[in-house]
This record gives C-alpha cells, structure tokens and sequence, in this order.
C-alpha cells in the first residue's frame, strides 16, 4: 500500500502572466522548479489565495532567471496575472517512508524571490 504526501510546494507565487489560448499547463522557472524539486511534465495542484480556486496541471520550464510563473491554457480562465497561488506537488510513498518523509517548501517573496528555502 502506498499513501499520497505532499513532495514539495512553491508558497505564494505570483502569476506573472497567462495565456488562454495554449494547450495548457503551467510554466515555472525552472530555479524555483529546482528548488522546490518539482520536475518538467510533473502533475500539480494550484491554489489561487485570491479566489480560491484549485486546478491541476503540469509544469513545463519557463525562461531560466525570469522568476515567470504562467498560467497556460483553460486554467487562465481562473486565475489571473497578479494573483497569489501555492503550487504543490505530491508523491506516493510506503507507510515507513511517509513517517520520515518531510516535504521540501520553498516560501516566495515578492517578484517570486525565494524568501525561505525550507
């Protein structure tokens, strides 16, 4: 049996722009992706702190050092440049791994600067 945890999140990224009309996902840079240890086609949840709505999607590399966090695709009907969200991804681990286990979260600041690399 396995158990579903949180792996890692970006806390309090802003979305710096979205784009309608694209197939879909979201595009991270690929610094916060590295720190946060989220990988390129990874499935994430997102969670808009400013309406409250949730999605999930994957991520595909943004421009290295830009900071960008882009909604892509439908999702851009629901969240919106400016907008504060929490993007989380999850692994699937054995009871014995998830009692050890402790999800990486790497706290934004503003212009998606990392605040705290927890």
């Amino acid at each position: 049996m396995f158990v579903k945890l949180l792996k890692s999140k970006l806390h309090r990224a802003t979305v710096t722009d979205t784009k309608l009309h694209y197939p879909g996902s979201i595009a991270i840079d690929p610094v916060l992706m590295e720190a946060a240890g989220i990988l390129p086609y990874e499935s994430v949840l997102v969670a808009n702190l400013n309406n409250g709505s949730r999605l999930e999607t994957y991520v595909v590399p943004a421009e290295p050092n830009s900071r960008q966090v882009v909604i892509m695709g439908a999702a851009a009907q629901l969240i919106k440049p400016k907008d504060i969200v929490i993007i989380m991804s999850f692994g699937f681990f054995t009871p014995d791994e998830a009692k050890e286990f402790k999800p990486k979260v790497v706290v934004l600041g503003e212009n998606n600067k990392i605040k705290d690399n927890g």
